[in-house]
């Protein structure tokens, strides 16, 4: 049995990332609808808006769940929210998440911490969470200054812990998902894909300059402080490169970005796995491709085995 979908209803082991302001109910529901696990964001600080989304994915009666970035938090009330909510999947990241644990286990809640090194697994582990979002620095947005790939931050987990692994960085299709379940994961999470998907709310700028993307068009930006982020090559991203440090104001034009399709208002965060993305296409697609990919890919290894050989 397959942890992964046991803890979250889903009909497929594909999970869709808590991206602000983008991660709402038109994506969530698109994906949840598909088979997929659709998750709504709290990263915006918009709580009063955030809860309405919430409301909404209960009213439609499709499994979701919800991110709680804990250093984003101004205050307890989303955890109390979600508590309350009648939520059964919660995804908890940026931060320590034993303080959280408890009163969402109290609540009926399973949850998983996204983790970007195997100390951070390993404390997660310590502290009863129910599963582990294991994040390589392939991926977009907030990342670890010291980059371990998915590749390698799989199989280090893995390795000591015996708890359900979602992987998620440099995964948009069934290749990815079945390298991913090979070493160890039960699911994949999905985050620059499902932004250049026809459902996303993000304006078609922003979702063509990820399907322009080579695999090199990426930067990690900010390593040496906080927050140290990975975005698309834009007018914006290369001079804030080779400086080295971010701008104090680096996120307040990203709706601009988002909705406004300006590359250059902010940092247009995306994965490396942009560079493996060449069309818009519908959540549906996107599902129902992975799922038909993944299975042909393990039916072929599957035979392999059976044969003991490598033909």
């Amino acid at each position: 049995m397959n942890r992964v979908l046991a803890h979250t209803g889903a009909r497929y082991p594909i999970v869709q990332a808590p991206m602000g302001w983008i991660a709402r109910t038109p994506l969530a529901s698109a994906v949840s609808r598909a088979g997929g696990l659709g998750i709504i964001e709290t990263s915006s600080g918009e709580t009063a808006n955030c809860q309405r989304e919430i409301r909404q994915m209960v009213e439609l009666g499709l499994p979701f769940g919800v991110n709680l970035p804990i250093r984003f938090l101004k205050d307890d009330a989303m955890l109390r929210f979600v508590c309350e909510a009648g939520i059964r999947f919660v995804t908890t990241s940026a931060g320590s998440p034993a303080k959280f644990i408890a009163p969402l286990h109290a609540a009926g809640i399973t949850v998983y911490h996204a983790v970007p090194t195997l100390e951070m697994a390993l404390k997660c582990v310590d502290a009863g969470i129910d599963g582990l979002v294991v994040e390589g620095a392939e991926g977009g947005g907030f990342k670890n200054p010291e980059e371990v790939s998915t590749l390698v931050l799989l199989q280090a987990i893995r390795e000591r812990v015996d708890v359900p692994l979602i992987a998620a960085g440099g995964i948009v299709d069934g290749r990815g998902m079945a390298a991913a379940f090979a070493l160890g994961a039960e699911a994949i999470q999905m985050g620059t894909r499902f932004v250049a998907s026809a459902e996303s709310p993000v304006h078609a700028g922003y979702k063509n300059a990820i399907v322009a993307a080579e695999t090199t068009g990426t930067l990690v930006l900010n390593k040496k402080a906080t927050p140290c982020i990975r975005a698309l090559k834009t007018g914006w991203s290369q001079p804030v490169f080779e400086a080295g440090v971010l701008p104090p104001d680096a996120f307040q034009g990203i709706q601009g970005v988002y909705f406004g399709g300006d590359m250059d208002a902010a940092p247009a965060l995306a994965g490396q796995s942009a560079g493996l993305i060449h069309s818009v296409a519908s959540v549906q697609q996107i599902i129902e491709q992975t799922v038909a990919e993944f299975q042909a890919i393990s039916a072929r290894l599957g035979a392999m085995a059976t044969a003991a050989n490598f033909g």
